[in-house]
């Protein structure tokens, strides 16, 4: 029997015709009930919306490294840390169409490049959208993700054909704060809007490890499920941490708690995507069938994720053969 806490437990707005709404309170009690219980109501969610044993591989190139001027505690690519992560200029088209054309060989059905800026400048959007149109090019849908947006860039990106953007919440808004203080929450929020205004999808998910409380995890759920509308691509990311950013020295998380965040946000938003994304390399391969059985239907797919690393295409592949798993097409 599925736990009482859940789809039907949840606070409702006074608009019937709204998605219904997640207090706070609703999803800490979802991420603490007993795993079993949580797993079978994540489970048989994600039965009811997607195949179960199919899913969506993305690959990220990271197409202008480091020298961000934001203070991210958990970023390698911030100025402000010493990290190892040197500067450099945005790749030309060339480049990142040939790593396109390999990531659709391996089986990606979806190109996503980030770049290390607070927020474009025009004149670096001139030369991004030429990358997004080789993307497109190929067949392969795409995203972006290059930190904040004014309306009229998220409209120029929506006319170059883009079809994701992706800009995470990270945390709750309670514990925001304490991981970066360069960019408000709103400031986060508002660039959602931009993006969803313009008819893009929205790539929106948040990290886990960084030090926050059951509550910051719940908030963080919370808001994404809460939005106007739910992210249609929402990556979990456990914390990777790199030596020289205020981070590195923190406690590992426990894996499991990966699972229930995947599980809850699958119970939350039943339509999206669940991503599994940063973190995957110290997730061995019962944990990671875990997520899968949990809701997550997407993975970053290639052996790195902007400056971390990620498992290699090859043992994806065993793994999805010992779980009976095959990539979803466009």
């Amino acid at each position: 029997m599925a736990s009482a806490v859940g789809v039907q437990a949840h606070t409702k707005i006074s608009d019937p015709t709204q998605a219904i709404r997640w207090a706070v309170s609703d999803v800490m009690a979802l991420l603490q009930q007993p795993l079993n219980d949580l797993l079978f109501e994540a489970h048989s969610v994600h039965r009811s919306n997607f195949n179960p044993n199919e899913v969506q591989l993305s690959t990220l190139l990271n197409i202008k490294t480091g020298g961000c001027p934001e203070d991210c505690a958990y970023c390698p690519q911030s100025a402000r840390y010493d990290t190892g992560v040197e500067s450099e200029t945005l790749l030309d088209v060339e480049a990142v169409r040939k790593a396109a054309e390999n990531a659709k060989a391996n089986g990606a059905t979806r190109f996503c490049m980030g770049a290390a800026w607070r927020s474009p400048k025009e004149r670096d959007l001139d030369k991004v959208i030429p990358l997004i149109e080789a993307v497109k090019d190929l067949g392969m849908e795409s995203c972006v993700t290059l930190g904040m947006l004014k309306s009229t860039q998220a409209e120029r990106l929506k006319s170059a054909g883009l079809d994701y953007y992706n800009h995470n919440l990270d945390t709750s808004p309670e514990f925001y704060g304490d991981i970066i203080t360069t960019r408000t929450y709103q400031d986060r929020l508002d660039t959602l809007d931009h993006v969803r205004d313009a008819g893009i999808s929205v790539c929106c998910g948040g990290i886990v490890g960084m030090g926050e409380s059951i509550a910051d995890r719940a908030g963080l759920l919370s808001n994404l499920a809460n939005l106007p509308e739910p992210p249609e691509s929402v990556p979990i990311n456990m914390l990777v941490k790199v030596q020289g950013t205020p981070l590195d020295k923190i406690a590992d998380v426990d894996t499991l708690d990966i699972v229930r965040m995947v599980a809850a946000a699958r119970i939350m938003m039943p339509n999206s995507y669940v991503r599994l994304s940063a973190g995957r390399e110290e997730m061995n391969d019962e944990a990671q069938a875990l997520c899968f059985f949990a809701g997550a239907n997407s993975i970053f797919y290639g052996e790195q994720l902007l400056t971390t690393p990620n498992p290699i295409a090859d043992s994806d592949r065993a793994l999805f053969t010992k779980l009976g798993i095959k990539p979803s097409a466009l």
